[in-house]
């Protein structure tokens, strides 16, 4: 079997990206995409624009702090373009740009996968709970 660095594939570039590497700026990305706020803010730009307000309530237990540097990076990274609207109060609206778009079937793939396996996820952890409460101490297991 080939090692995993001769089945990377190469980006179409001048540049040989390896997300393997430590000094490689596609960790950034991936920190960016790995995210579950990412993910889950992907989903909902995905649907339409939303408001600030209308993202925090669709996101249950996302802090106000945290949604508001996720939007930030997010729009750092291009994924996300801030909209301001001239009401009374101002607000904002949020959409995907067409790089953030990109990111709607992988994310939902991931999402979907997540839901479609908890279940034996959290088996497996209650098992693994269960091995480690019932595993002897190691003086037990020395006789000592």
């Amino acid at each position: 079997m080939k090692s995993g660095v001769a089945l990377r594939r190469k980006h179409m570039s001048a540049f040989s990206y390896d997300v393997y590497a430590a000094k490689c700026p596609t960790r950034k990305a991936l920190d960016r995409i790995a995210d579950k706020w990412t993910a889950l803010i992907v989903g909902l730009l995905a649907e339409r624009t939303y408001r600030f307000g209308q993202l925090r309530r669709g996101i249950d237990g996302i802090s106000q702090k945290v949604l508001t540097q996720t939007l930030r990076n997010m729009e750092m990274d291009g994924l996300v373009v801030r909209t301001p609207v001239d009401t009374s109060p101002p607000t904002v609206e949020y959409s995907l740009t067409p790089l953030g778009r990109t990111l709607i079937e992988p994310l939902a793939a991931i999402r979907d996968w997540a839901e479609q396996h908890i279940e034996e996820l959290e088996a497996a952890r209650a098992s693994a709970d269960a091995g480690v409460k019932r595993r002897p101490s190691k003086s037990a297991r020395t006789g000592q």
